[in-house]
């Protein structure tokens, strides 16, 4: 699949086969996916848990109750901010910056025949602390990323929409 399609075809997914294992050489492909990313002064500020514990997951669908499809799902990729990595002219940026890692690891994931579902964590800091608790990271939690293999076959839902175009 080349990259225009990978795009185009990537879905959120909230029905997945269970029972899949996601071998480890994927998990770490899609993980350098997204550590390939740019970042604020290449800061790189973030860090990633691979949830895939069932007991787990089913902490994390108590502290977020739109991830649900962790059911499902082969493992979760919680995606978490390092804002103490930026400081000076590069500081504040770590949500943008975690968003673009998330996005690669979203298109990884199509590319290897995955599919995801993002769900977002920060900035509701009630659902950041109770996420530190259940990782025991000091990081913040920004994202909950399912991956799986789909068992369903969503229609696309973005589109290009001229009207919130303007070209100077």
């Amino acid at each position: 699949m080349n990259c225009s399609e990978v795009i185009r075809e990537r879905r959120s997914i909230r029905k997945y086969v269970t029972d899949v294992v996601i071998p480890r050489r994927d998990i770490e492909k899609m993980l350098e996916a997204a550590m390939m990313a740019p970042s604020a002064c290449n800061t790189r500020p973030w860090e990633f848990v691979v949830v895939e514990n069932d007991a787990v997951k089913q902490q994390i669908m108590g502290a977020m109750p739109y991830t649900q499809m962790l059911k499902t799902a082969s493992l979760a990729i919680v995606v978490c901010g390092r804002p103490d990595l930026q400081e000076g002219r590069c500081n504040d940026f770590w949500p943008q910056d975690c968003g673009a890692a998330i996005e690669n690891l979203l298109l990884q994931a199509k590319d290897l025949g995955y599919g995801t579902c993002w769900c977002g964590c920060y900035p509701v800091m009630d659902r950041v602390k109770e996420m530190q608790k259940i990782l025991d990271v000091t990081s913040l939690p920004l994202a909950v990323v399912a991956v799986g293999k789909p068992d369903e076959a969503p229609a696309a839902r973005g589109f290009f929409d001229a009207s919130r175009v303007k070209y100077l």
